[in-house]
């Protein structure tokens, strides 16, 4: 790693830790809410689905919930705050490639999701009992969503033109996909064509994904959930490596 890589790292993961209540204790208590009421409170009427008490289904999804939107939350606001601030010339400016200036910008985002997804999973799992059937699986599932999400918030916050913007996205599109992926409910309940058109949201493939890595079942093939997932990914790192070759808006 070279010593601009480390440093931009290190600034990035700063910007995170600093700042800790609001970066990390906030979505782990909404997150861990979540669990506690709707395991509560729907799990005496629904029991179980496909075998699994209610309350340890739906932790993945939570998980991945809380995984993306910090990934994405926190990378575009630093992209954009850079920009607005013109701090990302001097990063530009620096000898460093243009990969490096791209993934240094990403991992703060990275860490951010792990340290939440960590501590949720401290919290969950004593309480739900939720098992880890598939480790290999989970932890490949994580590392595409991480991937994924860092890249896209990077993008946005390269294209954002306000605050508002890259709030937006994760408002209107990601947080809606996320609770119509099957995070608390199992998509094959759901009638025609509901159905099918959750089968066009990428993000139930992350939470079919994760539930299989954590419970062994899930709603659809795992390599497919994987596959269409690393795809997305790949799409996405291509994109943020090509605005960064490119310059395209950079000093905008």
């Amino acid at each position: 790693m070279s010593t601009g890589l480390r440093w931009l790292t290190a600034r990035e993961v700063l910007r995170v830790t600093k700042l800790w209540t609001q970066t990390i204790v906030a979505p782990v208590i909404s997150s861990f809410l979540f669990i506690v009421v709707f395991g509560l409170s729907l799990g005496g009427r629904i029991k179980q689905i496909d075998g699994v008490d209610y309350d340890a289904f739906i932790v993945p999804g939570l998980l991945t919930m809380a995984m993306v939107q910090a990934a994405y939350s926190n990378n575009a606001s630093s992209v954009f705050q850079a920009r607005f601030d013109r701090y990302l010339n001097d990063v530009l400016a620096a000898p460093m490639r243009n990969w490096e200036v791209n993934l240094g910008l990403s991992l703060g985002g990275a860490v951010r999701a792990l340290l939440i997804a960590a501590a949720l999973a401290a919290l969950a799992l004593p309480v739900t009992g939720v098992p880890i059937h598939e480790p290999l699986v989970l932890a490949l599932a994580v590392a595409i969503a991480l991937v994924l999400f860092c890249s896209l918030g990077v993008i946005v916050g390269i294209y954002a033109e306000t605050f508002d913007h890259h709030t937006f996205v994760n408002n209107i599109i990601i947080l809606p996909l996320t609770f119509l992926g099957g995070v608390f409910y199992s998509v094959d309940r759901l009638p025609s064509p509901w159905q099918e058109v959750s089968h066009a949201n990428p993000i139930f493939y992350l939470v079919e994904a994760m539930r299989y890595g954590f419970l062994g079942t899930s709603d659809v093939s795992v390599a497919l959930s994987l596959g269409i997932t690393g795809v997305l990914a790949a799409g996405a790192v291509a994109w943020s490596s090509w605005l960064f070759t490119t310059g395209k808006r950079l000093k905008a």
